[in-house]
């Protein structure tokens, strides 16, 4: 049944084993497999308000009216759930992130996921998880994991065209014994100056070292989804830390150069290798920007805080565990 309103919250995800490079743009088809961690910080808090008077989509950010290409997202997204659903109307979105927008935090796999729950739900998309994680893929590829808590895998698929589409989507990994924490340290909380997006289209068609990157991902996902299901914290930050330079190193060789790191990001990497010369387990990742993720215990959670607060040039560093799934929120639904 279709409601006119629905709110959905979602969370971002932090890839351990990163997903860098397209091999279709349009229905975000992935080079490569990816495998997350949801947390529970910094959930997106999505509004969508079928209007039937409105003439186009309206998208308000964070309380202000949206005029740039994330409207532009926004309304080829609603495009999308128009033409599977076979409702017209237009939709206003009122989307409030609560932790920082496009700075390499994943706000928009929250965002989308949270857009993709709630826009099922006003436009009468009847959806499964597995199609939930199809349909945020379209908005943003990572936004395929946030459909999901915990720990999930985002699938590459298969060859091209609607098939593939058919066979790209999350699922969850079952991870039962696994103490972790991630303490996210913010270096830069500003918007990046080049987009995740091109960032990718130049990575992938320009660095020499790209290629050899992907073929080493099925490795690191085997690899890692041993370490979650034994519960082997080393194994897993060891494998994530590697997989997120790895990628930061195609960057680096693309041509010219893709660089995100900071010099606070450094210090920072140079603080985590220091603690983990004293034995406590701890281990780097970071995505496409400045902002650096440490892989912990939940015991060591707050020492490797209290550790990269004091590294020159970080503004904040937050402690976060594995994140729930995307949902609706009943109480406003109408």
């Amino acid at each position: 049944m279709m409601s006119t309103s629905a709110t959905a919250i979602a969370h971002p995800n932090i890839a351990l084993i990163k997903y860098w490079g397209k091999r279709d743009a349009e229905l975000i088809l992935p080079n490569n497999d990816s495998l997350s961690m949801t947390l529970d910080i910094h959930p997106t808090t999505t509004t969508v308000t079928l209007d039937a008077d409105a003439k186009s989509d309206e998208l308000v950010l964070n309380g202000i009216r949206a005029t740039d290409e994330a409207l532009i997202r926004a309304r080829r997204f609603l495009d999308e759930v128009r033409a599977r659903s076979g409702v017209c109307e237009y939709a206003r979105i009122d989307s409030h992130n609560e932790g920082p927008t496009a700075a390499g935090l994943a706000s928009s796999a929250a965002g989308f996921a949270a857009l993709a729950v709630a826009a099922s739900a006003v436009y009468g998309l009847d959806y499964s998880p597995a199609q939930l994680s199809r349909l945020a893929r379209r908005g943003s590829g990572s936004a395929a994991r946030s459909v999901f808590g915990g720990f999930a895998q985002w699938h590459a698929g298969h060859g091209s065209g609607p098939t593939a589409d058919e066979t790209s989507f999350a699922e969850p990994v079952e991870v039962t014994r696994m103490d972790i924490a991630l303490v996210v340290a913010v270096v830069d909380a500003g918007r990046k100056a080049l987009s995740s997006r091109d960032a990718m289209r130049h990575t992938v068609a320009t660095s020499p070292l790209y290629w050899a990157w992907v073929d080493s991902v099925g490795d690191d996902i085997t690899e890692m989804r041993a370490a979650l299901c034994h519960g082997d914290l080393h194994t897993v930050g060891a494998v994530a830390e590697r997989n997120a330079l790895g990628m930061h190193a195609t960057m680096l060789a693309a041509r010219p150069a893709v660089r995100f790191l900071s010099a606070a990001s450094l210090r920072v990497f140079d603080e985590v290798a220091r603690l983990r010369s004293t034995g406590l387990p701890a281990y780097v990742t970071v995505d496409a920007g400045p902002n650096v993720k440490v892989l912990c215990s939940t015991g060591a959670s707050e020492t490797v805080a209290a550790a990269v607060r004091a590294v020159e040039g970080v503004r904040w560093a937050t402690v976060a565990q594995p994140g729930p799934a995307a949902r609706l929120r009943a109480d406003v639904r109408s």
